[in-house]
């Protein structure tokens, strides 16, 4: 009988070899369909982005910013509002954040109505680095994240505030996560701003501008 020699391998049966071409195959399938889920993402990123910055152009929309990078979650105990010490403030990054979004808006064309801000310090200075016009400080976009029964009320206040609006220009609410959220859903990061269009009956999200 013949033996195989030292170190040669026996070639693999057939059924063996046609189960590692199916695994394979199905392997490389994964791949394509992740990649392809990737890409349409990235597409429609971009596509969100640019019809973000058509409808603040034309006008007639809001800008809900989440006020720039500042580390931590919520605000340390012994928060006041009149003392930014006591406060989570913008970092450096967050400071040059808020500053290259203000420049975004220059070099779309972007004019700017109105800027309203959370009297909380980050949100303020965000709102002021952004170069956008006079800042005003504004309780209904005060955060809410330690206090939840004001939810209700600021969510309302700002919805207010929005339908009053008058439409001229864009409309720039620099605020928190939780009070975007609890205006049109889902999660944003620092700096974000997700565009809407008021309509008779809610918010029309736009898009988003990362």
């Amino acid at each position: 009988m013949q033996q195989d020699t030292i170190g040669s391998r026996a070639a693999p049966a057939p059924e063996v070899l046609a189960r590692s071409l199916r695994a394979a195959g199905r392997r490389c399938w994964w791949v394509c369909l992740v990649l392809m889920f990737l890409v349409d993402q990235a597409i429609a990123g971009t596509g969100d982005q640019a019809a973000a910055w058509r409808a603040l152009a034309q006008g007639g929309h809001v800008a809900l910013m989440r006020h720039a990078l500042a580390p931590g979650v919520g605000d340390p105990l012994g928060f006041r509002l009149e003392e930014c010490d006591t406060q989570r403030n913008l970092s450096s990054e967050g400071r040059e954040q808020a500053r290259g979004v203000g420049e975004r808006f220059r070099e779309q064309g972007i004019v700017v109505g109105a800027v309203y801000a959370s009297r909380w310090c980050r949100a303020l200075e965000t709102a002021q680095l952004l170069g956008l016009g006079e800042v005003v400080p504004t309780p209904a976009l005060d955060s809410f994240f330690r206090d939840r029964g004001e939810a209700v009320i600021r969510t309302s206040a700002v919805r207010a505030l929005i339908h009053d609006w008058d439409g001229e220009g864009a409309l720039v609410l620099v605020t928190h996560q939780v009070n975007i959220t609890a205006l049109v859903g889902g999660g944003i990061g620092s700096g974000e701003i997700v565009v809407v269009r008021p309509q008779e009956e809610g918010l029309t999200l736009v898009g988003r501008i990362r």
